[in-house]
Formats: structure tokens, sequence, C-alpha cells
């Protein structure tokens, strides 16, 4: 089934809300796409240039809000630049270790209901802890390495990337602004390496001219005007360690993605 300029659009969408909220955006893409039909093999080669497209308008929207302290990580004595490599190591390993595994047993969203219910689970205890921490301090390298633990989880589908460096940040007991910002910092080379390994397997594979380019684009587009709206509103919530309603709403869909695929009878 190809995809159509408004399947495209609302695919955009859900990347570009879903990759800076804690819910996953990996998993909301599967779940939307499988909904809508579109998860076949004949589209593959498609969806894998489709998500390099919308990755990079989500990238292009967290580099336009954060460039200030994107700039920062330059200047002496690189300290939270040299955070940041070390925080992104663990989903490095996770993702090439991996990969294969992860593409074959989790690239459906049959068992999304249960990495669902996980994020609800970490995000409800981050606002626990958050709230009881009266006295939260710098974000410290210790802080950084339980971020990148914790973004190691979120290579899986349905483990939201941003929800469990904010859940590693918080139960380290650093500041929730410090969290937020570096959370999203942590994304950019997460999101370029992702791009680099799809890239090499779109080049490697051919068959780029039969693309439908004009869905691409509109995917991309709508993507970077979600993922920068999702990235401002994110930045406010997390200050104020307000994640209960993400956690009540991903509670929803894991009963959803639960009866949908384990309770055919049900629904």
């Amino acid at each position: 089934m190809n995809m159509l300029w408004w399947q495209a659009m609302v695919l955009g969408l859900v990347q570009g809300f879903t990759e800076f909220l804690p819910v996953s955006s990996s998993g909301h893409l599967i779940l939307v796409r499988e909904l809508m039909g579109l998860n076949v093999s004949a589209s593959s080669q498609f969806n894998l240039v489709f998500d390099i497209l919308v990755h990079v308008g989500t990238l292009i929207a967290v580099v336009i809000v954060l460039y200030k302290d994107i700039l920062a990580l330059f200047r002496k004595p690189f300290k939270r630049l040299g955070m940041l490599i070390v925080a992104s190591i663990p989903a490095v390993i996770v993702g090439f270790t991996c990969k294969d595994y992860i593409e074959q047993y989790f690239s459906t969203a049959q068992y999304l209901c249960f990495f669902f219910l996980f994020t609800a689970i970490i995000m409800l205890i981050s606002e626990i802890v958050a709230k009881r921490n009266k006295d939260p301090k710098e974000l410290s390298w210790g802080g950084a390495v339980a971020m990148g633990v914790m973004q190691g989880a979120g290579v899986f589908p349905g483990i939201s990337r941003s929800g469990s460096t904010i859940f590693g940040g918080t139960v380290a007991g650093s500041k929730s602004k410090q969290v937020a910002t570096f959370s999203f910092l942590m994304s950019i080379p997460i999101i370029l390496g992702s791009l680099l390994l799809s890239v090499i397997d779109v080049a490697q594979a051919g068959e780029i001219a039969s693309i439908d380019w004009f869905s691409v684009i509109v995917g991309m587009a709508s993507a970077f005007a979600s993922g920068y709206f999702a990235v401002k509103v994110m930045l406010k919530l997390i200050a104020k360690a307000n994640f209960k309603w993400f956690s009540l709403y991903l509670l929803i869909v894991s009963v959803f993605t639960f009866v949908y695929y384990f309770l055919p009878s049900v629904r």
C-alpha cells in the first residue's frame, strides 16, 4: 500500500510530538503505521527513507530551540560535551548489538503494550521522586551516566528515550531544568547516529527513484513543526516535574494495544 500525503502528514506529526514527549516516538510510529495498514514489506524501503527525513525534521527543531546550549558545549572546559559523549555510549552499544534482534522481534506493535506500560511506570516514579526532592543538585557525571544508561533502554520501541533519560536524571537527584536540557541534547547524537545507519541501509538497498518524495517532504515538514512545539512544551513541563498525565496516557495506550493484539474478540 502506497502512503498518501495525509498519512505522511499524520506520521510526521506523530514523530515530531512523540520524539520529545515522554511517550516513545518509535512505538507510536509502529502503532500508527499498522493501524493505517502501512506496515507492509512492499513499502519498507519507503518507510526507511521516510523515517530518515522525519528524524531530520525533529533534529532541526531541537537544534533551533537549543542552539545556545549546543554552542556552549564547545566552550572550555568542555565538561558538558564530555558528559554528553559519555552519556551517549550506552545507547550506541545497545543499538549496535541489539539492532537486528530488535528489528526481528519488536518491529511490530504486538508487544508495545508492555513497553508502553514500562514507560508509564517510570514517568510516574519520576514525578514522585522529583517532587519529594527538596534540594536537587547540579547535573554531575553520575547524573549524566544514569541518563545514558537509561537512554540505552530507550532503543526498544515503546520505551521512551526522553522519558528514560528524564527518569535517570531525576532519580540521580539532578535539577529538573538541567535534566530537561541535557535530555534533549542527548537526542542529537542519537538521531545523527540513527540517520547515518539508515542512510547506509538505503544506499545499499537502492530503489531511491521509486520513492514518493512529495509524501516524504510533507512528513518532514510536519515533524519539524510538531517537534518544535513539543520541545518548547517539554522544557516547561519537565521543569515542573509534571509527568503524571503522560503516565496516564501511556497506561491507556498500553491497555488499548494489549486488547487490540492479544484480545481480538473484545475489539
